[in-house]
């Protein structure tokens, strides 16, 4: 399957521009296999900084996991103020305080100002931005999270299975 759309910049993007190499994640805040993935992502990404574009898009399975789609729009609430990494990480390291009360801890441990938080995570625009995303997954062939794709192609693994395919193919600077 291939990624529809493709990265754009509109994308929630971390590393080069001109990677070799663009993964794109399909993720829920609340899944424990997206949680299981962060550390290996976040390895990744300092092993190969340089070579490796992370782009993160939302894909929250309500249905099974009630705080996925609230933690979804705070991440992008934290956007609103060039924090969207900082809140993305704290929620996936903090995930056992994944409910209403523990997204506004976690807006304030990632540096938001919180009160501007709160009023932002009410706006229907971040909430279109999380559902466009969740449809650009359906549009894709995602089904479950952690969902990946290299380079525009779905990658049928676990992120461990990603970081070990990276280490065989070993890419150069």
């Amino acid at each position: 399957m291939a990624l529809k759309p493709e990265v754009t910049e509109q994308d929630h993007q971390h590393g080069p521009k001109d990677a070799q190499i663009t993964i794109v994640e399909y993720g829920d805040y609340e899944c424990p296999h997206c949680n299981k993935a962060h550390p290996v992502l976040k390895r990744i990404q300092r092993e190969f900084k340089t070579q490796v574009r992370f782009v993160f898009r939302h894909f929250p399975l309500s249905q099974s996991h009630p705080m996925a789609l609230p933690a979804a729009v705070a991440v992008e609430a934290a956007a609103l103020q060039d924090k969207f990494w900082e809140m993305h990480n704290t929620i996936f390291e903090n995930h056992r305080l994944l409910n209403t009360e523990g997204l506004f801890t976690m807006a304030a441990s990632a540096g938001l100002d919180v009160e501007q938080f709160k009023n932002d995570i009410q706006s229907d625009e971040l909430l279109e931005r999380v559902e466009s995303d969740f449809e650009s997954g359906v549009r894709s062939g995602v089904n479950g999270t952690p969902s990946f794709f290299v380079n525009g192609t779905k990658f049928d693994g676990a992120a461990e299975n990603l970081y070990d395919m990276l280490r065989e193919n070993a890419i150069e600077d």
